[in-house]
């Protein structure tokens, strides 16, 4: 296994100087990212970046070329290189698979311009992977989304109404976690759901306040958010496990009065008042009206995320 990319020469040629299966870092990812979704679309995403990382490496599987004999039915005819039968498969089900996936994109556009002219405001967790996101999403809105400590625990999107201590509710959407050296297949696969975090009112960037390598993590969020043209979308610091971290639960306040950093513990239930009233703020700074009861809370069926990532 190697924590880096390898060309499909360098992972041939390894594997027949070692007569060992070889895998480098994209490999790894694409297998945890098959095992983890669980929504159609998150499954039609994985298998489009499998597909199209396989038709760029197919010549590891057939170095030799043999020709095929061609018969009834089989397009090319004699002598066409088996490698090439191959390509064309994939580069059909590859077409099925964007097809597929055109119409989920509709869908949900469709549903967020029904939540936009119900006026909700729309906050989305981001963060690196088990960061916490998950935990926090369930302990806010006492759902029900998978949350382990592993990647990638989260790749399908999940929306829940959060109702704010005055009463006002906000979508809160569940999103799949970043990685360092995402695959590109992976974010060409996943941009348009990675996209629909652009359009969110609000981001709550979630960090492992424990984590060592947190300022690393902080950046490498950062600049897939940029990639997804999410630069610019409102966002509150939220540093989770503090209660591992050995740190008190706080709020700062930016120099115009404004929340932009928070410490709490999605676990323990430690600071999530500061956060509930930092949402409030938030929604007052925006005009935000009470939401109709009963209009929120469907969850994104088939949406996803990472990415994700």
């Amino acid at each position: 296994m190697f924590d880096n990319d390898l060309s499909p020469a360098q992972q041939r040629n390894l594997e027949k100087l070692w007569s060992v299966k070889v895998a480098d870092r994209t490999d790894l990812i694409l297998e945890i990212f098959a095992q983890r979704a669980r929504s159609a679309e998150g499954k039609l995403q994985v298998e489009l970046a499998r597909l199209e990382r396989q038709s760029s490496r197919l010549v590891r599987a057939w170095s030799h070329l043999e020709r095929q004999q061609g018969g009834a039915g089989v397009r090319g005819g004699p002598g066409e290189k088996q490698i090439e039968l191959d390509r064309r498969m994939i580069g059909t089900r590859v077409k099925q698979l964007k097809l597929r996936l055109e119409k989920l994109v509709k869908q949900r556009a469709t549903r967020r311009r029904a939540r936009d002219r119900r006026g909700a405001l729309t906050v989305s967790l981001v963060g690196y992977t088990n960061a916490g996101k998950s935990t926090l999403f369930n302990t806010l809105t006492r759902g029900d989304a998978y949350a382990a400590d592993q990647l990638f625990a989260t790749l399908d999107t999940l929306s829940r109404k959060l109702r704010l201590p005055d009463g006002r509710e906000v979508v809160l959407s569940d999103t799949v976690g970043f990685i360092r050296d995402l695959p590109h297949g992976l974010v060409e696969a996943f941009r348009a759901t990675l996209e629909e975090t652009a359009g969110a009112d609000l981001l709550l960037h979630v960090v492992d306040w424990a984590s060592p390598e947190r300022d690393d993590q902080i950046h490498e969020v950062e600049r897939v958010l940029s990639d997804i043209g999410a630069a610019d979308v409102p966002t509150l610091l939220v540093c989770n496990k503090i209660d591992a971290a050995g740190r008190a639960p706080g709020v700062e306040r930016d120099p115009c009065g404004n929340i932009d950093r928070l410490y709490i513990s999605a676990r323990s239930g430690e600071g999530l008042d500061g956060l509930r009233q930092a949402l409030a703020e938030f929604a007052d700074s925006r005009g935000a009206l009470p939401a109709e009861r009963g209009s929120l809370g469907r969850p994104d069926d088939g949406a996803t995320g990472v990415p994700g990532p």
